[in-house]
């Protein structure tokens, strides 16, 4: 390292004081140039910071403010310690205040960047155009629309309403405060709006359940990028409109537009959910092609993928090319061992999982008694039960007593699982209910069954599914008036039965049908083939009995 010093001479002419300056500003610009070049690290920094304290530059607001910067912003950085070094800057400037609100914005302490506001507008410094984006970012981390209104006053007042960062800031404040009408009201004020003002409203609308607002919205967006693509589609996917997810992102490959990677996140997700096989494959085929890598979010999605999918094997392959692997990735993996039925395969990736350092969650345990489930392995089921509790300070949700019962429940340990949801810290839901129900239609329990099963309609006397599950156990046990009685309380309550679905995708596209279903475009072809298919069953039936008849 290079050093630096000073004559300090017994007089101060205009060339000594020249001198001197040039050499503070090689000074300045040496330090500069090592906090851009050579600073990867916050102990880097640190020694940094020591030297510039050491020759006499703490004072430089230049310099400080790099050093700011880099403590509170950089992925390398401490923020306490960027807290400790903007109290050491004599006078803040307005880049300084701006760089810690915005470093508390993104983190989990945005109180903390209201705080630097409220103290920098003390201070008699008025805020910039950079200023409020932050401020705003930092409000739904606060849960307070009523303090985003004020900032939005604060945005008058200083007049900053006309600016477009700004205002795209502020629908992204009442988007994610849930305050759509406001969000709206300042979209439709705005003179000028930019691709992130459109998306923030549409990412608003799907935030609070309003596809249809959203895709209206997305449609009359005059330009739209990979951004606002992903924003919809995404969107979709957190509704559970797997299939208009798809349809949206097959019309982003139809406008040569190229996805990024959390859209095909996204997409993944919901091929998985419907089943779209060859719609995934194609998006893996995608993420070769373009050497996008398989991260973390994007790996863990194909696994995911493949996993539920019934291509378990491909999913090993993904996991196997990945070069780390979280908690997530492991969880996935595990509970798509355990959905097909490799039991032993499911738990030996947790001790593998053990091994690589990285530490179960309760989603890991969800799919680990998942596993037991499948394989009927009562008593390591609950060993997994407890040991989430005892070694890795776990508490046991909803899922997990639901997973712990129906496995019990299946196992004809039917009293004990009674037991067990009588004793559950947390009301149990129909859910956990159902599975008890369900161990009684198999073991042909009908005293406990018919009393779980009223007590289930009572808990949702207005979901189909309840009474469905009691009629069958009725007509299991030949008890055909006690299906007609269920019957007519369906039809006296106005229960509307929710029928069943079922997805096939031919050539890219998904379709989507009911029982007895004849809405779809082609469904007199449809019905003529299987017509035919039966009279082809029959004539095959009839003409075997013939044969065996003679």
């Amino acid at each position: 390292m290079r050093l630096f010093s000073f004559v300090h001479l017994p007089q101060h002419s205009v060339f000594d004081r020249v001198q001197v300056g040039f050499s503070r500003l090689t000074l300045k610009c040496h330090y500069i140039s090592l906090l851009e070049d050579e600073c990867s690290s916050i102990k880097k920094l640190k020694q940094i910071h020591a030297q510039v304290v050491t020759v006499g530059l703490s004072r430089s607001t230049f310099v400080m403010s790099r050093i700011l910067a880099f403590c509170a912003i950089s992925v390398n950085g401490d923020l306490d310690y960027a807290r400790q070094v903007f109290y050491q800057v004599e006078y803040p400037t307005i880049f300084n205040w701006n760089t810690m609100i915005r470093a508390y914005s993104l983190s989990s302490n945005p109180e903390s960047g209201i705080w630097f506001y409220k103290q920098m507008l003390c201070t008699g410094l008025n805020p910039n155009q950079h200023t409020y984006p932050f401020v705003l970012k930092a409000c739904p981390g606060c849960s307070s629309s009523f303090l985003g209104r004020l900032v939005h006053a604060h945005v008058a007042k200083f007049g900053f309403e006309l600016d477009i960062y700004v205002v795209s800031a502020l629908i992204a404040m009442y988007s994610r405060c849930g305050s759509l009408q406001f969000a709206q009201q300042v979209f439709d004020e705005s003179p000028k709006r930019n691709i992130a003002s459109w998306t923030s409203l549409i990412t608003g609308y799907c935030g609070c359940g309003m596809v249809q607002v959203a895709r209206q919205l997305f449609a009359e967006m005059p330009d739209k990028n990979e951004v606002a693509w992903s924003a919809i589609v995404s969107g979709y996917v957190r509704n559970d409109c797997f299939s208009e997810a798809i349809e949206v992102f097959n019309e982003l490959r139809k406008a040569k537009k190229k996805p990024n990677s959390s859209m095909l996140v996204s997409v993944l997700s919901a091929c998985a959910a419907v089943g779209a096989v060859e719609e995934g494959k194609w998006v893996h085929s995608y993420i070769d092609e373009n050497k996008l890598g398989y991260g973390l979010e994007l790996g863990t999605a194909l696994v995911n993928f493949y996993a539920k999918t019934g291509c378990i094997g491909t999913a090993l392959k993904v996991f196997e090319r990945m070069p780390e692997k979280d908690v997530l990735a492991w969880s996935a993996m595990i509970m798509g061992l355990a959905v097909h039925g490799f039991t032993s395969e499911a738990i030996d990736f947790l001790v593998k999982m053990e091994e690589n350092s990285v530490k179960p969650n309760s989603i890991t345990f969800i799919g680990l008694l998942s596993a037991c489930n499948h394989g009927g392995l009562v008593e390591q089921g609950w060993y997994y039960f407890n040991l989430m509790r005892t070694k890795y300070g776990i508490s046991p949700t909803i899922e997990h007593y639901g997973c712990i019962v129906d496995l019990m429940s299946r196992a004809g340990k039917l009293v004990d699982a009674e037991n067990l949801i009588n004793s559950m810290p947390m009301k149990p839901d129909g859910i956990v209910w159902g599975a008890l129900l369900n161990g009684c239609m198999i073991h042909g329990s009908v005293e406990l069954g018919e009393r779980v099963g009223k007590h289930l309609i009572e808990l949702d006397p207005h979901h189909s599914g309840r009474y469905v599950l009691l009629a069958n156990l009725y007509a299991t046990m030949g008890d055909w008036d006690g299906v007609r009685s269920i019957r007519r309380r369906m039809r006296d309550k106005k229960v509307i039965i929710i029928p069943g679905c079922s997805f096939i995708e031919i050539n890219g596209i998904i379709d989507r049908f009911l029982v007895h279903d004849k809405s779809h475009p082609q469904s007199t072809e449809i019905y003529g083939i299987l017509n035919a298919l039966n009279g082809e069953l029959r004539s095959s039936y009839y003409d075997n009995w013939l044969v065996t008849s003679h």
